[in-house]
């Protein structure tokens, strides 16, 4: 059945409906620049759904538990091998993200017999500098997106990931109009709160295409982090070691939220 070119653009168009629809209810992830580093926040009552893969980088995913697992166990792999292999310093998301994790993606994706990876995820690399800085999105089937960054100018200062494109898409105009690459990590914490109820308001709503009122996303965020925990992790410009990645408590993160 394969054999034949038509039958297996259909194959790969089956395919990418059942993985869209598997990762359509997955609780969204915002990383953002702030004054002093980068933060990643999600909401969610069991799994951890950000970590640490290197010294600079760090992770967010979304779908299924195994496939992340294995991706991220790839990732750190990569990097530690290239850490000892070369230094520390030849470790760059821009090459674990191009030349090992796309690729990997890509292939279990269009060898239609073997099963695909179940899993959408974000990165983010801390520069010296926040012009430095490098956020990127590594889809299921291996594409790799910057939030429309040109290769000239690759960081916004951003990045979301979400269960649908629409969720995706209204995280990313939100963030764009309240960006503030110089805010305090509690004014990050809010904002990327705002993002995240913005983005899960929309899961499983096709016709929506603008930004909710304020007066909207603000309950519905006062609804879920009342009935979820709070994950959230710092990568720290400025931090003592040579490790920037910090997860932060529940208690400092609500005490930081107001919530």
């Amino acid at each position: 059945m394969i054999e034949e070119p038509y039958r297996w653009v259909e194959a790969i168009a089956n395919r990418r409906e059942y993985i869209e629809t598997q990762l359509a209810a997955g609780s969204p992830i915002a990383a953002l620049g702030y004054g002093e580093g980068i933060l990643f926040l999600t909401l969610g009552q069991a799994r951890q759904k950000l970590f640490e893969i290197y010294d600079r980088i760090a992770m967010g995913a979304i779908g299924h538990p195994g496939d992340i697992e294995r991706l991220r166990m790839a990732a750190i792999e990569l990097a530690s091998t290239e850490g000892f292999t070369r230094s520390a310093a030849d470790v760059s998301l821009r090459r674990l993200a191009h030349y090992s994790l796309s690729p990997v993606m890509k292939s279990a994706f269009e060898q239609v017999y073997g099963p695909p990876f179940l899993a959408r995820l974000l990165f983010a690399e801390i520069g010296a500098q926040p012009e430095n800085d490098l956020f990127l999105r590594v889809e299921y089937d291996g594409a790799i997106a910057t939030n429309g960054a040109t290769a000239a100018q690759r960081s916004q200062d951003f990045a979301v990931l979400s269960g649908t494109r629409q969720s995706t898409e209204l995280m990313e105009s939100f963030r764009k109009s309240e960006h503030a690459a110089d805010a305090s990590l509690e004014k990050a914490l809010n904002t990327a709160l705002d993002a995240w109820s913005i983005g899960h308001m929309s899961l499983g709503k096709e016709d929506v295409n603008a930004l909710p009122e304020r007066t909207a996303f603000a309950q519905h965020r006062q609804e879920q982090v009342g009935a979820n925990s709070i994950e959230a992790a710092v990568l720290e410009r400025k931090g003592a070691g040579a490790i920037r990645y910090r997860l932060l408590s529940e208690k400092e993160a609500r005490d930081l939220i107001g919530d």
